[in-house]
Formats: structure tokens, sequence, C-alpha cells
């Protein structure tokens, strides 16, 4: 019994370490010329919710916390550079870390007036001539005098680890380049320790010696760390930096860490993700365009801008769906015989906007795989199609279709986008979402007739806004997802 009983307890530990680690970045207020948080903060957060390892979230307006506020975090970052918080505040954050929780501080925050003195002009009309902030110092690991505080010309220089067993730093290369500023006459407190310095040269402004540039220090319970890097995006942006920040921020949290040596400032590829090949070429089209893929851990793209590049031998070894936003009535024996395989092998196709005309002079393709023909000119009985630029319209799921998994939580869609009127539709096609107007065939997405692969038309696309509107690109990532077969 007693063994069951610790069995259970280790597990619920083991699911508790495998959980995110929560972390609140405290921001705002900044002097924006200097550092700009609004830029920053996201990049920060970013940075550290790709890992997979981190939760993080934001706090702009910081006067108001209070340590309610903070339950539930495991680290605090601090991206700010501004007046005083206020005692409350102040405290909460006190309290937090005192309790054996972290925190993690770096480059503007390493001054500003959370010492109470005027450093530098910008904060003259603001200094209410108080002591500050008396536990800062203790929090940060450093205590100078702001007229001391400096550093030289920016520059690129070599940071080194000098305490290489401590985890933050164990396992990584003994040097890494740093894009910034280097902070010099800096008095760390006594039981701080030392992480990783850099040659401040003489040449740039500096002091000539080793200067400190990543250390820790014990608050309570707690743990803090701090980067004098990180000036703007460039600097953060180094591998260095970013390696050092987001596992210092695990330490911070839990006193350890997972995190690989080398951490990426954007999502990375699930090893599920859709391997999607884009097809453009024929008509122009917004560069916004290329929004529509990025951003996801679930899609990986690769472009290609003809059909002799699109359209290869063995196109299903290397993709699973195609997005084609080209437009070309003709295709090639050799790339027809390719695609052909690629939607015959089951793969999936998902045709946007003016792509309604591709290929039409191949009737397998619209009349067996798309389900649609746009007419460029007039054929037989059947007239031309036309277009109309700049048309509103309100694009709503057709009835019982609103849970297909192409257009759920896509809902209403107002768009101001290019009508189509007049196209052939295969009365196999299954509409998904329709317009009521009267320059607009009534479907505007529909799922294509052919028996084994997955094929998607949507009409609309053809103006910026509609590609950045939330609804559109949601429904696009649905249909590239679903006819890869990742959605049921």
């Amino acid at each position: 019994m007693r063994f069951a009983l610790l069995m259970m307890i280790c597990a619920a530990l083991a699911g508790a370490q495998q959980g995110k680690v929560r972390v609140l970045i405290l921001t705002g207020e900044s002097d924006l010329a200097y550092h700009d948080w609004r830029i920053s903060t996201p990049y920060l957060r970013q940075a550290l919710n790709n890992t997979g390892r981190f939760e993080a979230k934001v706090m702009e307006e910081v006067r108001g916390l209070s340590a309610a506020g903070l339950a539930g975090y495991d680290a605090l970052v601090l991206n700010y550079n501004g007046p005083r918080w206020g005692p409350q505040a102040e405290r909460a954050v006190e309290e937090f870390v005192r309790s054996g929780k972290g925190l993690i501080s770096f480059h503007g925050v390493t001054y500003g007036e959370f010492y109470g003195q005027e450093f530098h002009k910008r904060w003259s009309a603001s200094s209410s001539g108080d002591k500050g902030w008396a536990a800062y110092p203790e929090l940060i690991g450093a205590a100078w005098k702001p007229e001391n505080i400096g550093h030289g010309a920016r520059h690129v220089f070599p940071v080194k680890w000098t305490a290489r067993e401590h985890p933050i730093s164990r396992g990584l290369e003994e040097t890494f380049l740093a894009n910034d500023e280097l902070y010099h006459k800096l008095d760390l407190l006594p039981r701080t320790k030392v992480l990783a310095t850099a040659y401040s040269d003489p040449e740039t402004g500096g002091t000539g010696r080793d200067e400190p540039i990543i250390w820790t220090a014990p608050f309570g319970a707690g743990r803090t760390v701090h980067l004098t890097l990180g000036h703007d995006l460039s600097a953060m942006a180094q591998p260095g930096f970013l390696a050092a920040f987001a596992r210092g921020t695990e330490w911070a949290a839990t006193g350890a860490v997972t995190l690989p040596a080398s951490i990426a400032s954007r999502p990375q590829p699930r090893p599920d993700a859709v391997h999607l090949l884009v097809v453009t070429g024929g008509h122009s089209y917004p560069a916004a365009l290329y929004t529509l893929f990025e951003g996801y851990d679930d899609i990986v793209w690769t472009h290609a801008t003809s059909q002799a590049e699109a359209f290869r031998p063995a196109m299903g070894e290397r993709f699973d769906a195609v997005l084609l936003h080209d437009m070309a009535e003709t295709l090639g024996e050799k790339e027809r015989t390719n695609l052909r395989a690629f939607v015959e092998a089951g793969k999936g196709i998902v045709s946007t906007h003016h792509a309604i005309v591709d290929y039409t002079s191949w009737p397998w393709w619209y009349e067996e795989v798309t389900g649609g023909k746009f007419f460029v000119n007039a054929l037989g009985s059947h007239p031309k199609s036309s277009y109309q630029h700049d048309v509103e319209m309100v694009a709503k799921p057709v009835k019982g279709m609103a849970n297909h998994p192409v257009i759920r939580g896509v809902g209403p869609l107002p768009v101001t986008d290019e009508a189509y009127k007049g196209m052939w539709l295969s009365p196999a096609i299954k509409a998904l979402m329709e317009v009521d107007h009267p320059l607009n065939d009534k479907p505007v997405v529909y799922i294509g007739p052919h028996p084994t692969a997955r094929v998607v038309y949507i009409q609309l696309g053809h103006d910026e806004s509609t590609m950045r509107h939330p609804g559109y690109r949601k429904l696009v990532r649905n249909a590239v997802l679903w006819a890869a077969g990742r959605m049921k």
C-alpha cells in the first residue's frame, strides 16, 4: 500500500515537472527612444513560448500588481526602464522572489528610477528625490552609483562563460558573440555569482578590464539572473543572448535547466507538421500572401514560382499538400503526369482565388479535381465569366456545414474582395461557405469532387485586406491542415 502511494506521489511530481513554466513579463512605461518595450516584449514572449517549456504572459500596467496577481507564476521577467511602481507592486515582487520563485532581468533595468536618483537627464522631470527601492539592488545582485555606470560604443564582442558548470552555462560553447552595449563599472554584491564576462576594450570607450555580463544572485529562497545584454532587437536576436535568456529564465523558475543550447526565435516545426508547396505565377498578388503560412509550428512551406519547379516527379514524397495561387490555363504533359500522380495518391490540394483558372484546358482537372472553371473566354454555349474588383461580400457557412473542419471557427467572413460570376461548377462539389451577391456565384468555399484526394477551393483572396483578415487566415490554415489529413 505504501509502495503504491509512493508511486502515485512520484507520478504526480513527474507530471508537475513536465508542466510548462509560467512566466509573467513586467513591462510598459519605459523610454521608447532607448528601449522600446512595445517591440521587445512580444519578441521575448514569443522566444520563451516557442521553446515549448514556458507559458509567458505580459503585464503592461505594473503599478496595480499585488501578491494575489502573481499567484500561479514561477518567474518574472523585468523588461522595464521607467518610473517607480509604488510600494504595493514592489513588495509583491519582493515577496514573490523571496518565497522561492525566480526573476530574470537585463540591460535597461540595470539602472533607472528604481534607484531613486537621476542617472540621465531624461529622468530629471520625474525624479522624486527619494532613496529608491531599497530591495532592488539585492534583487538585481548589484548596487552602484548611477553616475558611474556606463558603456562604450556599441560593438560586436565575445562573451565568455566563466562558470562553466552552472546549469545555465553547462554544455554551452565557451564563448558567444554579442552585438550590444558593454556596461562597465558595475559593483556586484558579495553573494552575486558571475557566470560570464567580456573584455571592455578601451578602443570602444571601455575600461580595459573584463566586465561582468551575466550573473545570478539569491534573494530569500528565490533565484535571480541578470544580463547586461539586450539593448534592442538586434542584440536580443543574437543566439547567445537567446540561450542565456531562456535558460536563465528556466533556472530562475525551477533551479534546473532542461532547454537545449540552441534557442530558436521562431516557432519550430512539429514532427508531424504539414509540408506544403505554395505555387504562384501568371498573376500578380499582394505580398501579404506569404503571411498566410508564417507563425505556425504545424505548417512548413516551400515556394515554387513556375510549373516546372512545382510539379516534379515524386512530389508526394516531399509534400503533403499543394496550395495553388497561380493562374495558367495550360499545363505541360510532364507536369500533368506528376500532378495527377500526386492527386491520385490521395494528397491535398487547396486552390485559391484566381487559381480557378488553372489548367482549364485539361478537363480532368476542373471536372474531377477542383470542380470549377472560370471561363476567360466564351466557349461553346457557355459565356465568358465576369469579375469585379472591390466588392463588399459576406461569406457565410452553408446550413449544416459550420462544423466542417475547413470552416470550423471561421464564422461569417465580411470582406472587400473580387467577385466572380458565371463560372461552371460541378454538381458534385460540396459547398461550405456562400455569398448572396448579384455579382458573385453563390459558393465561395467548397470541397472538390475527387474521390480520394482532399481538395478545397477558396474563391476569396484577391486583396491584402482579405489575406490579413484573421478569419481568412484561419480559413486557409484549416484548409491546408484538412487537405493534408491533419484535421477531422
